[in-house]
This record gives structure tokens, C-alpha cells and sequence, in this order.
């Protein structure tokens, strides 16, 4: 049977037991981090935490609602158990009705009848690292190798040393502008999360820089058992201009190869940005964002929300 649990009521002990247990595991599902990215969530929880489902939460106009949450790519249904696509609609189903609108990714592993329930189909990129860095270069396209090499000669220095304002300021100096919808309070909880995976080593930031010593890209990378998550990433014309991002993510891949690993880069349905994780040898895994709309009339054509929203907008 699932049941709805209030933040205050679940306990967080239990519930990353299911989350370290599961078939599924991924780092976004751990109470830890969903207090990082959505304070005061709630959950749906299966027999004693056999399977939990996170219920990222906000309200607008007097109106709760469930929506995706920012640095959080894919959450849903997690669990020991066998992820059918009966238990998967079983969680939805019990999604509390006092949600009186949903937007929620589910994650790779959660499998739903699209016939049943409103979906969009999304893309991520990931790459096997078990094999040996000869043979992952191997599957390099004829573009990503042209511009290791071309970076390769530009006398660029990779780091592990950045700090996470430094690669925070810039992103929001290169790309804060056009991603309008990234708000003050967004980086803020960034900063937080990036500071207390850095301190408790779930994390480490990568950059790669000029030869006068300037930073010029960088990126986040959340480290979880078997997966590594390209969470942040930021570069500047220079950058862009001397193939710098591809010269550190060919570091990374060389880095970890030969182990059990994924390289989780994060998606992308935008065609320009997946053909720079192909490049590398990513494979594409689809994942479903769900919708449910139990708004009345006229709200359910009036109301609308914009992805990500918070409690600070």
C-alpha cells in the first residue's frame, strides 16, 4: 500500500536506506539533497520505505503543486523492488489531490503507459567508462577529436582546485543572461549544494584554464557510486574559441576510465548540445517529464506555471 508521509513525518534514515538500496540509486533522491534543492518536501513511501517517491512541492495563488526542481534532472519512483510500470502508476495514482497540478520528471527506470497519462518524452546522454581509455576514444566522432587536439595546442592547464564561486560567476557571466529564468535564489542554493557536496567529497570541480592563469571553463561533477553527473558547466568565449570544454571532458573520461562507472551528462533535447555528448561516445536514455492537471475551469486554462518555479519568484 503507499502512503502520503509529510516532510516533518518521514524518516530520513529509512528513506536513504531505499535510496542507497535501490535499483535505481541516483544522487538527487537523498534527503540530504532534496533539503538542499526543495526544502520541506514530502513523500509517498511503500510498505517500510520498500519504495519512495519525493514529492517536490510549491504553491502559487493558493494552489499547491508538484513541480521539477532545479539540479534535480530526474527524480520519481525509487525502490528495492522489481520497477514495474503497475508500481510506477500505482505512486502516481496516489499522488495526494491537494496537487492540484503536476510537473515532475520521472526517472529512466520508471517505465509508464503513455496512453494512460499525459507525458513527454526527454532525452539524457550517458557513457559507459568500464571500458579502457584506448578503447573509449575510439568512439570519439571526428569533431571531438579534431578539437582535443586543437586545445591540446593551445597550452590550456586543467585544475581540480576552482572554487565554486568562481565557476558560479562564470556561468552567470556567460550564460546567466540567457537563462532568464535562473533567478538570485537559484544560485544560492547552488552555491549550497556545490559547498556541501564539495565537504562531504560527493562532488569535485574541474576547470580548465589559460596560460596566464585565468579560468576560462570549469565544471561541477556530483560523484555517486556508480555515477558521475555533469551537473554545472560553464566556459567563455575563449574557451569556446580554443576547444577547452572538450579538452576537459576528455580529461574526465581519461581520468575514470576502466571503472564502473556512467558519465551522466545531464541531456539535452537541444540538438547542438547533444551532439557534443555524442561526439564523445554517449548514448541517448529517454526518461518521462509527467503532467497532471486537476485544476477546475477556467484555471486549468488560465493557470500557468513556468519550470522550476519556487517559492522565491
Amino acid at each position: 500500500m503507499v502512503r502520503y508521509i509529510p516532510h516533518h513525518e518521514i524518516d530520513k534514515q529509512k528513506w536513504d536506506k531505499c535510496i542507497s538500496d535501490s535499483v535505481n540509486r541516483i544522487v538527487y533522491g537523498f534527503s540530504w539533497y532534496l533539503d538542499i534543492i526543495c526544502p520541506g518536501w514530502d513523500g509517498l513511501v511503500e510498505g517500510d520505505y520498500d519504495s519512495v517517491f519525493p514529492l517536490t512541492y510549491n504553491r502559487k495563488y493558493l494552489i499547491k503543486y508538484l513541480y521539477q526542481p532545479y539540479f534535480a534532472q530526474q527524480l520519481g519512483l525509487f525502490s528495492r523492488n522489481l520497477l514495474s510500470g503497475k508500481l510506477v502508476q500505482d505512486f502516481l495514482d496516489a499522488i495526494p489531490q491537494k496537487f492540484r497540478f503536476v510537473e515532475i520528471h520521472l526517472n529512466s527506470m520508471n517505465k509508464v503507459d503513455v496512453n494512460r497519462i499525459q507525458t513527454v518524452k526527454r532525452l539524457n546522454h550517458e557513457l559507459d567508462l568500464i571500458h579502457s581509455y584506448p578503447d573509449l576514444v575510439l568512439n570519439y566522432d571526428q569533431n571531438t577529436r579534431r578539437n582535443i587536439r586543437k586545445a591540446q595546442n593551445e597550452d590550456l592547464v586543467t585544475g581540480n582546485k576552482v572554487d565554486p564561486d568562481e565557476l558560479i560567476s562564470l556561468f552567470r557571466e556567460n550564460y546567466g543572461k540567457q537563462e532568464e529564468r535562473v533567478k538570485f535564489h537559484h544560485y544560492q542554493v547552488l552555491r549550497n549544494m556545490m559547498e556541501y557536496c564539495l565537504k562531504n567529497t560527493f562532488s569535485f570541480i574541474t576547470g580548465i584554464y589559460l596560460p596566464d592563469g585565468s579560468l576560462c571553463a570549469g565544471a561541477f561533477f556530483l560523484k555517486d557510486n556508480s555515477r558521475l553527473i555533469y551537473q554545472l558547466a560553464a566556459s567563455n568565449l575563449k574557451a569556446r574559441e580554443k576547444g577547452a570544454m572538450f579538452l576537459m571532458v576528455d580529461h574526465i573520461i581519461r581520468d575514470h576510465s576502466g571503472l564502473p562507472m556512467i558519465l551522466d551528462f545531464e541531456g539535452s533535447n537541444d540538438k547542438n548540445v547533444a551532439r557534443f555528448y555524442k561526439g564523445f561516445g554517449a548514448t541517448e536514455i529517454s526518461y518521462y517529464k509527467v503532467l497532471i492537471n486537476r485544476l477546475p475551469q477556467p484555471w486549468r486554462f488560465f493557470y500557468t506555471f513556468r519550470k522550476g518555479e519556487d517559492p522565491s519568484q
